[in-house]
């Protein structure tokens, strides 16, 4: 049988879980090809990547959201359609997807299934928390960036029959635990300047900041900026006070596993990040809306606070590939279209 797992290269959340479902479908006998779309991701998988593909990635800002004249300046309508068309779907018995749009799209055209494998598919069911504020667009976004057949998903909780926790790498999980005097940062869409604009007047506090903009490390008065790095992000994370990053779904996740003081800042204009926020609030995550220094105090009585989250998320990647494999696999081509 041969399988297409298709990954979302715009940040690094959806590589970061393949780098757990890879190796246990490859352990079902199965014949797979990895395709990865995409410009955004800092982080790389240790397996063979059969396509890379330039996709339709958003671009990083510097003032708290996506860059969206960037995004359009990177976006090629006439390169997007070749690589949907150039996509040999049809070679494949099961296309496996986590919000990956070429492949997603060449299977809608071809009328082929398209299994969701991720986040962004628990967020289409209705029993999800939602944000306040509604954003039909988002809403829209969501459903047909990565059109799919079939949604498995992932969230902080289960809210759905077909919903799972998260899956949290090996690398997270076998990772010694211990409290030191700093807090993991990791805030892509602010600028360095922003960043430490904002966080440098905090007293008493050293910041260790991942930076999406700088490519060097460097110290300035109570920060490190280094580079993203994996081991080298979740070393920070496991051995630190606390962590403070945006509201995407790996990095909040992997924290509260390792039972860590969380502070999310969700991106501006990114429904995504909106609906986990919303989750993660009803969780009992303070969550504040953006970098700024009207916020500044809500961030300080967090460093002063011990409150955290008590959370564990057991491992049941393989448990989930099982069900997926089992399921799409006896069933008849017509239910999925």
């Amino acid at each position: 049988m041969k399988v297409l797992y298709a990954i979302q290269g715009t940040g690094n959340g959806h590589l970061s879980r393949a780098r757990d479902i890879v190796p246990v479908l490859q352990r079902k006998n199965i014949d797979l090809d990895i395709l990865i779309s995409g410009t955004q991701a800092d982080i790389r998988i240790p397996y063979p990547i059969k396509y890379q593909l330039n996709g339709w990635s958003f671009i990083f800002g510097k003032t708290g959201g996506v860059d969206m004249w960037r995004t359009y300046l990177r976006t090629n309508a006439a390169h997007l359609q070749k690589e949907v068309k150039n996509v040999p779907v049809s070679d494949y018995d099961l296309i496996i997807n986590d919000f990956e749009p070429i492949s997603a799209w060449a299977c809608k055209l071809r009328q082929k299934p398209c299994i969701a494998l991720s986040h962004q598919a628990a967020l289409l069911s209705p029993h999800t928390p939602r944000p306040k504020k509604k954003d039909a667009l988002g809403q829209l976004i969501l459903k047909k960036y990565a059109p799919s057949s079939a949604q498995y998903g992932f969230h902080f909780k289960k809210y759905d029959s077909t919903m799972y926790t998260p899956i949290i790498r090996q690398e997270v999980r076998n990772t010694t635990r211990t409290k030191g005097d700093h807090y993991t940062v990791y805030l892509p869409s602010y600028s360095d300047e922003k960043i430490m604009d904002m966080l440098s007047p905090i007293p008493n506090v050293y910041w260790d900041v991942f930076s999406k903009h700088n490519r060097t490390k460097f110290f300035w008065k109570n920060m490190t900026f280094r580079p993203i790095e994996n081991a080298a992000f979740i070393q920070s994370m496991a051995s630190s006070k606390g962590v403070l990053c945006g509201a995407g779904f790996e990095t909040p996740a992997e924290a509260l596993h390792m039972q860590k003081k969380l502070l999310v800042i969700p991106m501006k204009g990114q429904y995504e990040q909106q609906c986990n926020a919303a989750a993660l609030l009803e969780m009992g995550v303070p969550v504040v809306k953006s970098l700024k220094k009207k916020h500044l105090d809500k961030i300080k009585g967090w460093v002063d606070s011990d409150t955290k989250v008590d959370i564990f998320y057991p491992d049941i990647t393989e448990n989930i590939i099982d069900r997926l494999l089992e399921e799409t696999l006896v069933r008849p081509i017509r239910e999925f279209l």
